[in-house]
């Protein structure tokens, strides 16, 4: 099935792990939990007009957080590390 590359792609992940990685042309996004990785290559490439190298995903699991009336978790999420070719940018902010 093709999805749009929008609907691939949700937004990127500024942490400050993932603007350390970009030193080394790498990217982390946060991608629809269905994607695939041959999905999620396409969508970087038509987006944002760059050449991918490799991808990289791991689904997070929520987390527990203690609220007044009782425990809650963070939503769970896929996020993708995708590195670039050399001399390819993606500028995030």
């Amino acid at each position: 099935m093709k999805r749009d590359a929008y609907h691939v792609i949700k937004k990127p992940r500024i942490t400050e792990k993932a603007t350390n990685a970009q030193g080394h042309n790498a990217y982390t996004f946060e991608v629809d939990r269905e994607a695939t990785k041959i999905e999620i290559r396409k969508a970087i490439e038509e987006i944002f007009g760059v050449r991918v190298v490799k991808v990289r995903t791991m689904r997070v699991k929520g987390k527990p957080k203690r609220l007044r009336y009782g425990v809650v978790h963070t939503p769970e999420f896929k996020k993708a590390i995708v590195t670039l070719a050399e001399g390819d940018r993606i500028d995030v902010l």
